[in-house]
């Protein structure tokens, strides 16, 4: 029997002064805590570890959470901050029909730079790698699950 959730860890990185990152998932076995499945997932001993979304996909819940630093930044890919993201149009249907592994990134950093200014914890992890949080920043803060209808 598969798992009706999925975790999903985006990493980011920076690389020659771009913001790049790379996606880990697994299934979460029954009874398992997703935080301790994302942490397991990412390999980070010390850092920021953050659910940012979930969204529903082949049959399955994908919980998304975002990490840095990337402790293997190898294969990495880069993210362009300025990425319009998908939206539903309608309010009471808010999930998008198409979703890439680089719209769910987007959203999770753009959520880490409204973090980065909201929430002191965060800030506090920002101050151990200012070069990555300095691309993070680049991104339009959003709070999680925020719709906005394009002008």
């Amino acid at each position: 029997m598969t798992s009706s959730t999925v975790v999903e860890t985006v990493l980011f990185s920076a690389q020659d002064g771009r913001l790049r990152f790379r996606t880990r998932r697994a299934e979460l076995p029954h009874g398992a805590h997703p935080d301790a499945l994302a942490r397991s997932l990412t390999g980070l001993a010390d850092g920021l570890l953050h659910s940012t979304s979930w969204r529903f996909e082949g049959g399955r819940v994908i919980l998304t959470y975002a990490a840095l630093p990337d402790p293997d930044p190898a294969r990495t890919l880069p993210l362009d901050p300025s990425r319009p993201l998908p939206y539903a149009a309608d309010p009471l249907a808010p999930a998008s029909a198409v979703i890439d592994v680089a719209d769910v990134a987007a959203h999770a950093c753009r959520h880490l730079a409204y973090l980065r200014q909201t929430d002191p914890v965060v800030a506090l992890a920002a101050l151990d790698d200012p070069q990555l949080w300095d691309l993070v920043a680049d991104s339009t803060p959003a709070m999680g699950g925020l719709l906005v209808q394009p002008a």
